[in-house]
């Protein structure tokens, strides 16, 4: 097992009518920006507890955090915060929001252009940040846990991640009774984004952190178990409440410590978001195969691994069995109505490869991967597979 260092600082409130804790958790006398998307959460009753739970506390509303948050769209909240001197942020909401929140937490006493918090990696530097915490409404990304985001600048089409020790949510309430409002395409964005983030720390060469592979094997195993289930009826509180913990647990740091990761197939399916507008869940389902067929040598040990654990394969070859665990992978994804070509998504793929190409070589983006192998050519080819 390699050596590491780990704390999660965040405070996770778990269960059914928690959003009534969210005047315990914060400062009193506090200014709030509550910052959510689209307004959902007027509809379903989550923007009235919220409201009701922090009636003590003076609260100034942002709203319209797109998916995959804009840049643009954040900088208008950076400006009330300064203005109106905001001194704690509420994000309701899923990965999108909390990670729009991340990024207004970074930028709030940057002095300088804040897109270079995330496009030169300056938010690792930033040392006074804008506490936050988060109610979270869809689970999918773990960001209601973890220290990492993604924003996209709308102006270049540029999608990219920063992070750093400082961004961790103070708290996250996590009612799983919100995902009965949930459209059955966001439930399935969530199970395949928490199935492939798992994969990004499980699926790589084989090691002596025996632990962490039996944590991500359980992890796997009951999104493969609940996924149906929830899809089916949001409203079954035991498959909606695991769905939620295993979407948290899956990148909240455990999995990561004292083993190698890959995280390739992210950079590259984030591309795929900033230039075609797709699902981010559904560019993981794009990429993440593909890439597994392109460096199928280097992951065939782990692939027999996952197949006979996670999916009871047995009695063939092991390349038999590495390659079925891909194909029952897909067939996963596409049981929950996600499509696993860039094709299914648009007509408009023709220098996508290319595009992909030339960014990972103006960003000077190789040796991505758990071999440090993967670099703008590699990441070319995965992508012309995946058409």
């Amino acid at each position: 097992m390699n050596s590491f260092e780990f704390k999660n600082p965040t405070k996770i409130i778990f269960g059914e009518g928690e959003i009534k804790k969210i005047a315990d958790n914060i400062p009193a006398g506090s200014h709030i920006l509550l910052a959510y998307g689209g307004g959902s959460i007027k509809n379903n009753g989550i923007y009235d507890q919220v409201i009701a739970a922090s009636k003590d506390f003076k609260v100034t509303e942002f709203s319209g955090i797109e998916p995959n948050p804009h840049f643009e769209t954040l900088m208008k909240a950076v400006k009330i915060i300064r203005d109106e001197k905001i001194d704690f942020i509420l994000a309701v909401g899923g990965g999108s929001v909390i990670d729009g929140c991340k990024f207004l937490s970074a930028a709030t006493f940057y002095e300088g252009d804040e897109w270079d918090l995330v496009a030169k990696g300056l938010s690792r530097k930033q040392e006074k940040v804008l506490p936050f915490g988060t109610v979270l409404t869809l689970p999918a990304t773990g960001s209601e846990m973890n220290s990492g985001a993604v924003v996209t600048k709308a102006s270049t089409r540029e999608k990219r991640t920063f992070g750093g020790p400082q961004y961790f949510p103070v708290f996250s309430i996590c009612d799983p009774t919100v995902i009965k409002s949930l459209p059955k395409r966001q439930i399935a964005n969530g199970v395949v984004d928490a199935f492939t983030h798992t994969l990004e720390q499980y699926l790589t060469y084989q090691h002596d952190a025996l632990l962490q592979d039996r944590i991500a094997e359980g992890i796997l195993q009951t999104l493969i178990e609940i996924g149906p289930k929830v899809m089916e009826d949001p409203s079954d509180y035991k498959a909606a409440s695991n769905f939620m913990w295993s979407a948290t647990m899956a990148l909240n740091g455990i999995l990561r410590l004292g083993v190698p990761t890959d995280w390739a197939t992210h950079m590259i399916a984030h591309e795929l978001t900033a230039l075609h507008g797709i699902d981010h869940a559904r560019t993981l389902a794009i990429i993440a195969p593909n890439l597994y067929r392109k460096l199928f040598d280097d992951k065939k040990e782990k692939l027999v691994q996952y197949g006979r654990r996670v999916w009871g394969l047995n009695g063939e070859s092991e390349i038999e069995i590495a390659e079925k665990a891909i194909e029952m992978t897909v067939s996963f994804f596409q049981s929950l109505g996600i499509e696993t070509k860039l094709s299914d998504y648009t007509a408009d793929y023709k220098d996508t490869a290319q595009t992909v190409y030339e960014r990972f070589s103006e960003r000077k983006w190789s040796g991505l991967g758990e071999r440090q192998k993967i670099g703008s050519e590699l990441a070319k080819e995965i992508v012309e597979m995946s058409i």
